[in-house]
């Protein structure tokens, strides 16, 4: 062996070994546990120090590389280190899930094997009411006696179509046709092996405090439970770079520039100049590029000047 190769081994992180395996309970029927990884915290650096060669020899600690990489979004190294997880899921929240297209899915198929008995049940002061400034979103919560009513009529709906599927079965009918009828609350589960930057894009997107409750109970626990343990110095700074970072475009620099600056006059004419007030009859228009910006004003204790 020539010896300018250093012997390499494996990289295992016993904090991700010790749940190996072990699932994680979410909503009423659901889970996610880790089947199997590779590569760590120590893998993005040495892909990074292969990459980027004599040049990374000046960061001196492995977390202030790492954390750079993630911070000016060179996202190749963290493409090194990949994971599987076994999910169980509510089919109409994995609609959601497999529309990130970056991962290897194998999903349990009731084409060969009979539905997974069992469908996401919502409490009666869980029903949520439609919002009306975000049609893909929901605000508030109906109350009790309203959501008994509702969860009375889910259950029956249910247990209705479980016993059509299940007569189905007894006669005979192929399961490729019986299972049609099912709702889109039954849960299903697949594989899902992923590599650590297209999950941390995942997870920034669906731990949103925006995204459907039901997805982010899953992004929740993969985040917190999960890629915290198996790359710890990853996940901060993820944290500090993506998830709790606020991001401004352009336009919105240079108008808190001149809030800052205490030219009211001149925020308004720039807010204007990028279409970010409009107006009509006489009236300022809904924009949500707007209202995200007067969110971002509120958190720096800036005045929104129209």
């Amino acid at each position: 062996m020539d010896n300018k190769f250093e012997k390499l081994s494996r990289p295992q992180v016993k904090a991700l070994d010790d749940i190996l395996g072990v699932p994680f309970k979410i909503l009423d029927d659901g889970f996610v546990r880790v089947v199997d990884y590779m590569g760590a915290d120590e893998s993005i650096v040495q892909a990074a120090r292969v990459s980027y060669g004599k040049g990374t020899k000046k960061v001196s600690e492995d977390r202030g590389l790492i954390r750079y990489l993630l911070r000016h979004h060179h996202t190749t190294p963290f493409e090194m280190c990949e994971i599987k997880l076994h999910i169980r899921v509510p089919m109409d929240t994995w609609r959601q899930w497999i529309r990130h297209r970056t991962a290897n899915v194998n999903e349990y198929s009731t084409r060969y094997s009979v539905a997974v008995d069992a469908a996401q049940m919502t409490m009666p002061n869980q029903w949520r009411k439609q919002a009306q400034s975000n049609r893909q979103g929901s605000a508030g919560y109906f109350d009790e006696n309203k959501g008994k009513k509702f969860s009375k009529q889910e259950k029956e709906l249910h247990d209705l179509s479980r016993k059509i599927y299940n007569d189905r079965l007894k006669e005979g009918v192929a399961r490729e046709q019986a299972r049609k009828d099912l709702p889109l609350s039954t849960y299903t589960e697949a594989y899902w092996k992923i590599d650590l930057h297209n999950l941390l894009h995942f997870l920034a997107l669906r731990m949103d405090i925006h995204a459907q409750y039901e997805i982010r109970s899953y992004a929740e626990v993969i985040g917190n439970e999960i890629v915290s343990k198996w790359v710890p110095v990853t996940w901060e700074a993820f944290n500090d770079y993506r998830y709790n970072s606020v991001n401004f475009s352009g336009p919105e620099y240079e108008i808190i520039q001149a809030l800052i600056k205490g030219d009211k006059e001149q925020a308004v004419k720039l807010a204007e100049k990028y279409q970010i007030l409009k107006y009509g009859d006489g009236k300022l228009k809904r924009n949500r590029e707007r209202s995200d910006l007067e969110i971002k004003l509120a958190e720096l204790n800036l005045p929104v000047p129209w």
